[in-house]
């Protein structure tokens, strides 16, 4: 898959999944549970927006459990990531990963996106889109800056929630090529537009 480092950390990819089957039930934490699907739904679809990544502070929205942001911090560990969570259980299982596997560049919250300030710049949200785009950019539009991006990871529909968007931003649809998945999946890369003095 393009833009897929060579030196993935496959063994620490196979013990996250292995974590997500045991905890997956009781925590409600996906829907998918058969291991094959597993790797195509959760690794191989999360590894998709890893060429639009850009800058080395992230933010993963509606991480759920982990994904796509464990997945994208462990193929790129020169990046700083928070995983964001409005869902307790699910990122007590995050904070699980993080221990057991030793990440060293994960931070964990429990936070409702709306709510949540950060000090320092964000260069890269993720969203493995839980909303229109036009909720998700009103959601985060606090944290971007003319610098930096919002992914939003996308099914079908993506050109129309695109026309749809408000004028202030610039929006590019990336269809994504993902092995051993048919249905049409995207990644909408929005970018604030700079604002006039």
């Amino acid at each position: 898959m393009a833009g897929v480092p060579e030196d993935l950390p496959v063994d620490d990819l196979v013990r996250y999944l292995k974590l997500l089957q045991t905890w997956g039930k009781a925590y409600n934490l996906t829907a998918v549970h058969d291991p094959e699907k597993m790797v195509t739904h959760h690794i191989l679809d999360s590894l998709a927006v890893l060429p639009f990544i850009s800058g080395s502070y992230c933010l993963d929205v509606g991480t759920g459990a982990g994904l796509p942001g464990l997945v994208l911090a462990l193929a790129k560990p020169d990046t700083e990531w928070v995983l964001l969570d409005s869902n307790r259980k699910k990122i007590r299982f995050v904070i699980q990963v993080i221990m057991e596997l030793g990440i060293k560049n994960v931070t964990a919250v429990c936070s409702r996106v709306e709510n949540w300030r950060n000090e320092r710049g964000i260069s890269c949200i993720v969203v493995r889109a839980f909303s229109s785009l036009n909720e998700i950019y009103a959601k985060t539009c606090h944290l971007l800056s003319p610098d930096s991006c919002l992914l939003a990871m996308k099914g079908s529909g993506a050109e129309q929630e695109v026309a749809a968007l408000k004028e202030c931003v610039s929006a590019e649809i990336h269809t994504l090529h993902i092995p051993g998945l048919n249905n049409l999946r995207a990644v909408v890369e929005i970018r604030p537009l700079p604002t006039g003095n």
